[in-house]
């Protein structure tokens, strides 16, 4: 049933996306499969496969199947690593306010304007996802495990952080874990920790505040990147 749901919810991104070839590139990138690796389970050619990350085809129905089906079998040929992370995905920790895959990669400087946000460092990254934390919650109710669960998908994504005061706990957390986002937002925080400054610029990660409305944030990232 999950395996269903998690097929379902790949072919009605792809349909619904107003850049279908974009969104299936995106897919293929979230499993980590190559133009070839797919071509071959298909049985097709690579070229087809660019063909159609090029809008120079349009998927049916019928294709769209046979494209997921392969990414979810390489997947469980794999160890069904893309597959556990959509089930975490289902029942995650109250703290989370907002977590969505978007359908094309975002660059930094585009992301930045879209939350109103105030680059704090140069490095750029693309966003291809955001998930959206309530700190304070976090803090009391997270374990090292729920932290691994805040990247969904894919960890090219923005953390943005909510009642933050200076900035310096959601960066400690991120130097510590394995896994590293390719943004962090620190949504109302007056002054930024000269920590969580050092730590971003160590990791290389672009950091942000931005002072939004968080049900703002939500709106305007759905509406122009999903």
């Amino acid at each position: 049933m999950d395996e269903r749901r998690f097929a379902e919810k790949i072919c009605g991104e792809i349909v619904l996306s107003e850049n279908s070839g974009e969104t299936m590139k995106k897919w293929r990138h979230i499993f980590s499969v190559t133009q070839t690796e797919l071509a071959k389970k298909l049985d097709i050619s690579p070229s087809v496969i660019s063909d159609y990350e090029a809008n120079r085809r349009s998927p049916g129905v019928s294709f769209l199947r046979r494209f997921v089906k392969a990414l979810i079998d390489i997947d469980k040929e794999r160890g069904e690593k893309i597959l556990s992370r959509f089930v975490d995905l289902l029942d995650l920790p109250p703290a989370v306010i907002d977590i969505v895959e978007y359908s094309r990669s975002v660059e930094i400087d585009e992301f930045c304007r879209a939350i109103d946000g105030v680059r704090l460092n140069e490095f750029e990254r693309d966003v291809n996802g955001h998930t959206i934390i309530d700190s304070l919650g976090a803090i009391m109710r997270f374990s090292s495990y729920d932290f691994y669960r805040l990247f969904g998908l894919t960890t090219e994504r923005a953390l943005i952080f909510t009642k933050v005061t200076t900035g310096r706990s959601p960066m400690v957390a991120v130097r510590v874990s394995s896994l590293k986002p390719s943004t962090v937002v620190l949504h109302g925080v007056s002054k930024v920790d000269e920590i969580a400054l050092k730590i971003a610029n160590v990791e290389k990660i672009p950091l942000i505040k931005t002072d939004l409305e968080v049900s703002q944030i939500v709106e305007n990232l759905r509406r122009n990147f999903i």
